[in-house]
């Protein structure tokens, strides 16, 4: 494990050496980083990420993205994710996974009380519906491991939330 400084990223271009995958989920929030703050760390940090992956030998990036993204969306959270995919895929990676997951059920160590009540609803909602509307984050991390380990389907593959499920229980 290497830590570094995102805001100095091209001097840690060393701990992107020779790997063969990568894997990316890296992000924040509007409410913790400002809007300018969210663009540079899911956006701008994750294309940086991507380059001196690619740059070390990286065959295969495995990107965690979200449900809806859309370069065109009126919504930055979901124009940023669109617009990310479509820079990362631009590096030229081998292979490219792309995940969208919907809302993640997950414990966080800040205080969200608006998302907590919609993991509370989503969670009993999953229930019934399971693959409709969130997914835990165990189940994204079983998939993204799971996608390396199976052969590709092409250059550039997504993979919406339900796909995420079956990949997952691999």
């Amino acid at each position: 494990q290497v830590v570094v400084d995102f805001e100095r990223l091209s001097e840690h271009a060393a701990a992107f050496q020779g790997h063969d995958v990568g894997f990316c989920c890296l992000g924040t929030t509007r409410a913790k980083a400002g809007a300018a703050g969210f663009v540079r760390v899911d956006r701008d940090y994750v294309v940086q990420s991507a380059e001196l992956a690619r740059a070390g030998g990286c065959k295969h990036f495995v990107l965690q993205s979200s449900q809806g993204a859309n370069q065109h969306s009126l919504f930055l959270y979901l124009r940023v994710k669109g617009e990310v995919e479509n820079l990362v895929q631009a590096v030229g990676f081998d292979r490219c996974t792309i995940l969208r997951p919907a809302v993640l059920l997950c414990k966080r160590q800040e205080s969200r009380p608006a998302e907590w009540m919609a993991q509370q609803f989503l969670g009993v909602v999953a229930r019934v519906f399971p693959t409709a509307y969130s997914v835990p984050v165990e189940t994204v991390a079983r998939a993204m491991v799971a996608s390396v380990l199976q052969p590709g389907v092409g250059k550039v593959e997504v993979l919406e939330n339900e796909a995420i499920h079956e990949l997952g229980k691999a």
